[in-house]
């Protein structure tokens, strides 16, 4: 007898299923794709929030109170908490300003800290 040409069923289904192996890892790598997308977007807003607060406080015409102060703001769509500690400095002519910025909702697990300082008018 002689052996037709083409492929039996057996190689199909052996090529059918490295095919969807493969296939179901692209779209695995997709949701990662878009997880890691959506928060770098979060942490990237957080740390332009505590941005847009530094600004604040540094161009400020008397420099911030000593102590804390929180609030919130939104900013892309979204609502963030933030908190602000002023301390002296070691050189009484600064002050250092600590900026705490966390997410609500979707964004609650994004933070964003930020740290500096200010000349204290003489």
């Amino acid at each position: 007898m002689s052996r037709a040409n083409g492929f039996t069923l057996i190689e199909m289904l052996v090529a059918l299923s490295v095919f969807s192996l493969a296939a179901l890892a692209m779209v695995n790598l997709q949701g990662y794709s878009i997880r890691t997308a959506a928060t770098l977007s979060d942490a990237a807003l957080a740390s332009q929030v505590a941005q847009n607060l530094a600004v604040e406080r540094l161009s400020a015409p008397f420099a911030p109170a000593i102590g804390s102060e929180e609030g919130e703001v939104e900013n892309g769509g979204r609502r963030w908490f933030w908190k602000v500690v002023t301390e002296k400095a070691e050189d009484n002519r600064l002050v250092t300003i600590d900026i705490a910025v966390s997410g609500s909702g979707a964004a609650s697990g994004r933070q964003a800290k930020l740290s500096t300082a200010r000349l204290v008018e003489r």
